[in-house]
């Protein structure tokens, strides 16, 4: 009895054995199939039970890189581009999407956006949205020394929510990345590079601290600090003059440990610090000319590596621009003049705002500016393609138009080597759609992200607005802080 129950036990330990190696052994194509019968399978396998191997074979592929390839092929496999061009070889455990008809776009960055962020559902003001970090109310500051509106030590891939239903419109416009940043006071917090797929919030991450946001806020309070745009000029310039002095002392003080007295602690100047050494980009507002002209100014006095956004008035500047080699970020949500308001109250300045600010990234191409557009606090994405096809009406070319939305902001951004263009190597970002993307009457079929695809709803809600840290400023012509 007992030894016909060792046999048994033998027999099952066997049986389990083989259906391991079988499994280990299996392809993605037999896993694919083994899912749909009803077993549980992860590994090389999108959410949806389709395996991560991807062939678009026999479309139209624009690689923002190099020329159009009129008839190609893009291969994928576990979210990466493996072969790209007319005769790139499909392996047999890839799933083949027959691309007749199609266009296949590297995906689209946002390059300055809310999205992802937790207290977003609210909308605000185009432009200037207040985000899920807004300044009031506030403590009363006295001076500098009590760090007013500073909070660089949020990290946006900290924040991130996946659930944020934003995430899925934005995707929907083909939109693949973000640069997604805390906002609300001067020193809001730091940037992160988002990718839009479905996931853990650490699996979206592409990059978590690449730029340190600035924004001139004010207190709103008289008797708070600071309580004017020179306040708060001078409170930015402080505080890199006292984390500079802080990195030197700290030094000092880790050589020489032993008499000398310690340099005290500041969270402001120890994550400012962290930042300048990790050469982040450090984003300054240039909302109209006087402030882009105070963008260059400071950038070169404070030697940090710097980029304006706003820009809007750029198209006055373009000279002066491109001779501060800063690179920009555009806001594309171009002012509109209010229908409803009394025409008499327009005045010149804005009427010619409203005509001349879509020519700005056309003067910027054209005196060779590196320059990325962001969607400003729009709140439907599709309509950022509308606003960048404004630019395009006024003089933009349309590759230039794309660059901005692809390989510039990853330039920009330091992740150019992974992303912006579709070449062998880089991550698997693509928008398919059914024509010229910035064709109105085209429609966005296919969207893969980290190389897992996404049939896109054509009822999908855009959702509450994307918001903005970079805010498109209020003019202040006259004041020179």
């Amino acid at each position: 009895m007992k030894q016909s129950s060792c046999i048994h036990l033998l027999a099952a330990f066997a049986i389990g054995a083989i259906c391991a190696i079988s499994m280990l052994c299996a392809t993605p194509a037999a896993l694919a199939q083994q899912d749909q019968s009803g077993l549980s399978v992860s590994a090389g396998l999108s959410k949806a039970g389709e395996p991560r191997f991807f062939a678009i074979k026999g479309a139209r592929i624009v690689p923002v890189s190099g020329p159009v390839i009129e008839k190609g092929t893009v291969v994928m496999a576990n979210g990466i581009i493996t072969a790209v061009g007319p005769d790139a070889q499909i392996p047999p455990e890839a799933a083949v999407i027959d691309g007749t008809g199609l266009t296949v776009y590297p995906g689209l960055i946002d390059a300055g956006t809310t999205v992802g962020l937790p207290g977003g559902e609210n909308a605000a003001p185009a432009g200037r949205a207040r985000g899920p970090r807004a300044a009031a109310p506030v403590e009363i500051a006295n001076g500098p020394q009590d760090r007013p509106l500073t909070t660089p030590w949020i990290v946006a891939a900290n924040e991130l929510n996946p659930e944020d239903p934003r995430i899925e419109s934005w995707r929907d416009a083909g939109f693949t990345t973000a640069l997604v940043e805390p906002e609300g006071g001067i020193f809001p917090g730091q940037g992160s590079i988002v990718d839009f797929g479905e996931e853990r919030a650490g699996n979206m991450i592409v990059a978590p601290r690449v730029t340190l946001g600035i924004d001139f806020q004010t207190s709103g309070n008289f008797a708070s600090f600071p309580s004017s745009l020179m306040g708060a000029v001078a409170y930015v310039r402080q505080v890199f003059i006292d984390t500079r002095w802080y990195q030197n002392a700290e030094d000092v003080y880790k050589a020489h440990q032993s008499g000398l007295e310690r340099p005290p602690y500041d969270r402001t100047e120890v994550v400012v610090g962290d930042a300048l050494k990790n050469n982040e980009l450090i984003l300054l507002p240039a909302g109209d000319k006087l402030a882009i002209y105070r963008a260059i100014r400071l950038a070169n006095e404070w030697q940090i590596h710097a980029a304006m956004y706003g820009a809007q008035e750029g198209y006055a500047l373009s000279s002066e621009i491109a001779a501060s080699k800063m690179p920009v970020f555009v806001n594309v949500n171009w002012p509109k003049i209010d229908k409803n308001g009394d025409p008499d109250d327009i005045t010149l300045r804005e009427l010619r705002l409203w005509d001349h600010a879509p020519s700005t990234p056309a003067a910027l191409s054209k005196t060779g500016v590196m320059y990325a557009f962001y969607s400003g606090g729009i709140t439907n994405p599709k309509d950022i393609l509308k606003n960048v096809k404004k630019a395009i009406d006024a003089g933009l070319s349309p590759d230039d138009a794309l660059k901005a939305m692809t390989i510039n902001p990853a330039t920009i951004l330091g992740v150019a080597d992974r992303m912006g263009s579709i070449e062998q190597g880089k991550v698997a970002n693509l928008v398919v759609t059914d024509g010229d993307l910035f064709n109105e009457k085209t429609k966005i079929k296919t969207v893969f992200v980290d190389g897992m695809r996404y049939e896109i709803h054509e009822d999908a809600s855009p959702g509450p607005p994307g918001g903005h840290p970079m805010p498109m400023q209020q003019s202040d012509e006259g004041v020179q802080p």
